[in-house]
């Protein structure tokens, strides 16, 4: 399954999740579009999100991402790349 880091602005800050559970929603509407989300950074003082995800195209983040109501500023490829293996 391809790899891809998503990059997100949220120009008034990312909402902050109100409670345990709060992203589980999310969660499942990638599972229904065979999307999962790995992990994510946030910088900006979260304005900005980079966003790790397995997914079998670009396009099936951007359906996620619509109907979870989330913007996408730029969707990449990426592999990983561990340089404790290589040392």
């Amino acid at each position: 399954m391809p790899r891809y880091l998503v990059e997100r602005t949220f120009p008034d800050g990312l909402p902050t999740p109100a409670a345990p559970g709060a992203y589980a929603p999310i969660i499942d509407c990638n599972a229904d579009g065979g999307v999962t989300w790995l992990h994510s950074y946030v910088t900006d003082g979260g304005k900005t999100t980079f966003c790790v995800y397995d997914a079998p195209t670009p396009e099936a983040i951007r359906r996620v991402a619509i109907a979870n109501r989330l913007p996408v500023d730029r969707i990449r490829e990426v592999r990983v790349l561990d340089p404790y293996f290589y040392g």
